[in-house]
């Protein structure tokens, strides 16, 4: 979501690991991709596990790419490695995507889609004996996210709104997802943000209680991240770019198909085991950028501040990315 501190007894200790490359020949062949060796930063959750279906099924390979992933914080902090060329495609929350495009950080191009957020799939969630019990209790209290000004604190705020309360009425600290539930058990938070399998985890090892969902009602279906190259990568390997997209969207039609296959995949770069892995809330994965709900993204960026004026996110779509 590189980058990970030691993480606790508490949460899960064992559940990042960084997934294998494919297989395949990395020599470039006369009509086949510009570029053959391709690697994937990526957050260890189960929004990827098209990537690893698309390792293990060979799909990368008969395109032509030798893939490896390297597993990452989030998005923003991984940003600096895509604009370096350290990682070729970089898995990132569209917050953070569009706020690197509309400041000038970096020129990128969305190459596909990764997950719409379903019900269940990211919970805040407070100790069990917190006396924080609604949204309104809120106020003044201390939220961790897996980083700040992403999807994870936009999506609060406006989750706040609905009970009069802005985003300035809370504290927002930074703690990975994985060291999350330790940070709630010892206090550091009040409130945890935790997408599954990590809410999971903190409920049956901690006891800790669901105080909302976070995308629901005006954000039901909000799309949370996607994949990003460059503009100049984009331009300079249109082929492989092309070859990933086509291998991706195989992927993640086995994944909407047969969850089975997602719950095998889940345990070769998170370690879940099988157990949690059978009872996660799964879905949402997307076969292609849809525009007007990525717009979705930054209209609300724009109401909370994010972004200062109005953005086209049409702009930043690679060809191929809508379908």
């Amino acid at each position: 979501m590189l980058g990970f501190r030691h993480l606790p007894a508490l949460c899960i200790a064992a559940l990042l690991v960084t997934a294998c490359g494919g297989g395949g020949d990395s020599a470039p062949q006369s009509n086949g991709p510009e570029k053959t060796e391709i690697r994937i930063g990526m957050l260890p959750l189960p929004e990827v596990a098209p990537i690893q279906l698309a390792i293990d099924k060979g799909y990368f390979a008969a395109e032509g790419l030798k893939v490896q992933t390297e597993l990452i914080s989030g998005g923003a902090a991984a940003m600096p490695d895509l604009v370096s060329g350290k990682i070729d495609v970089l898995h990132s929350n569209y917050v953070s995507a569009l706020l690197a495009s509309a400041s000038g950080t970096v020129k990128i191009k969305v190459v596909g889609d990764a997950y719409a957020a379903q019900p269940g799939n990211f919970l805040l969630m407070t100790k069990k004996d917190s006396p924080i019990t609604e949204i309104a209790d809120l106020r003044g209290r201390t939220i961790g996210v897996n980083t700040l000004n992403n999807i994870s604190t936009l999506s609060v705020s406006a989750l706040l709104k609905p009970a009069g309360l802005r985003p300035e009425d809370v504290k927002f600290v930074e703690r990975p997802f994985p060291e999350m539930a330790g940070a709630l058990e010892s206090g550091q938070v009040d409130v945890a943000l935790l997408p599954e399998p990590f809410h999971q985890a903190a409920a049956k090892t901690l006891g800790a209680i669901t105080l909302s969902d976070l995308f629901t009602g005006t954000l039901a279906d909000f799309p949370i991240a996607g994949y990003l190259v460059t503009e100049s990568f984009a331009q300079q390997n249109p082929k492989a770019v092309a070859a990933f997209q086509r291998a991706l969207r195989k992927a993640t039609e086995l994944a909407r198909s047969d969850l089975a296959e997602v719950t095998a995949a889940l345990q070769k770069y998170t370690k879940i085991d099988q157990e949690t892995a059978s009872t996660m809330k799964l879905g949402g994965f997307s076969t292609a950028v849809d525009p007007a709900r990525v717009q979705r993204v930054a209209d609300l960026m724009l109401e909370f501040g994010y972004l200062k004026q109005k953005f086209d996110v049409s702009t930043i779509l690679a060809g191929g990315a809508s379908g």
